[in-house]
């Protein structure tokens, strides 16, 4: 299918990917930037692109797909090569770099890899009661508010993203009630407030006993444990149930793995003398999972690439305000 050769490969092309893209090409490094996804962006873009985020730096709130598109904006800076669509199979080190295949059929030769894959490939935990709706009215995600606009919907969840959901469909939604099986939520204390102080209505500790609609869904029925029953009526329920991830191939490359996250040191590099990893996919003692470290551990990774792939380049860039434009 064709040969692609670059100073560095970045593998997950996420917010840290695409930040490790801008950084490479800062650092004077040709770069190629391959995710499974038809597009940049990670989770954010395929999950949550009308979601607020509010702990990235200079941000006090910024929406995930705006994020994402000055994140690509950025990027493009470095003049990428971007394989979207596509999945890195195998790995073959060598004295000279690192020769990553594709499930196209494609070859990359880099110097070095940057692994930037978040939580690998993610499918969603199913709904167990009326999972054949899957399609007809149940989902597992929202890419767009809109597509849910002057709809009954019921969200089924205790979590981040439950709440999240909640939260950004109660000014969209007709109604929206929120069921969880347990009376205390996993999500963060800001967001349980907001959702008290809503309009969504919380159903605790109820769990989805069955859905209802000839063509698709018309009803909800969920109970409590002792038996108490509300129908709901509804067109629309999303599962918020969590995901399970899996690294794939990834996990066949001879990585020092922990609780299928690769193992790095100080300097980001994994066992393998040529690859690297950042963001939330690398794993290290004391270990915080913020989109913002994930930004600083790339550009920990790129410096000390760069610094090795170029024999006598600086591993300190200076600051980029010094750069000439």
């Amino acid at each position: 299918m064709g040969e692609h050769r670059v100073d560095l490969l970045i593998v997950g092309a996420g917010p840290t990917g695409l930040y490790g893209a801008y950084y490479a090409g800062f650092r004077g490094l040709s770069v190629a930037l391959l995710d499974a996804l038809p597009e940049v962006g990670g989770q954010i873009a395929a999950l949550y692109p009308e979601k607020a985020i509010y702990d990235v730096a200079g941000f006090p709130a910024v929406r995930g797909q705006d994020l994402v598109d000055a994140l690509r904006t950025q990027a493009e800076q470095a003049d990428p090569v971007l394989l979207l669509g596509r999945s890195a199979v195998g790995v073959l080190e060598h004295d000279e770099g690192i020769d990553v295949t594709t499930d196209t059929g494609e070859v990359v030769h880099a110097k070095a890899l940057l692994i930037t894959a978040g939580i690998g490939n993610f499918t969603p935990r199913e709904l167990p009661a009326g999972s054949e709706y899957a399609g007809r009215g149940l989902r597992y995600f929202v890419p767009r508010l809109d597509e849910l606009a002057g709809l009954d919907v019921v969200v089924v969840g205790g979590g981040d993203s439950a709440l999240d959901w909640a939260l950004g469909l109660e000014p969209v939604a007709r109604s929206v009630t929120l069921v969880h099986r347990r009376p205390q939520f996993r999500a963060h204390e800001h967001s349980v407030a907001l959702l008290r102080a809503s309009s969504v209505r919380v159903l605790t500790p109820y769990e989805v006993r069955k859905i209802g609609g000839e063509a698709a869904v018309e009803e909800v029925v969920v109970t409590t444990r002792a038996g108490e029953q509300v129908v709901l009526a509804a067109q629309a329920v999303v599962a918020a149930l969590g995901f399970i991830a899996d690294l794939g191939p990834i996990e066949g490359w001879g990585l020092a793995l922990r609780h299928r996250h690769v193992l790095v040191d100080r300097t980001m590099r994994t066992n393998l003398s040529r690859v690297y990893a950042a963001g939330d996919v690398a794993d290290y003692d004391g270990k915080v999972k913020l989109i913002s470290i994930g930004f600083g551990e790339a550009a920990l990774a790129v410096n000390h690439i760069a610094a090795a792939v170029h024999p006598g380049a600086a591993l300190n860039p200076g600051h980029s305000s010094d750069q000439v434009a």
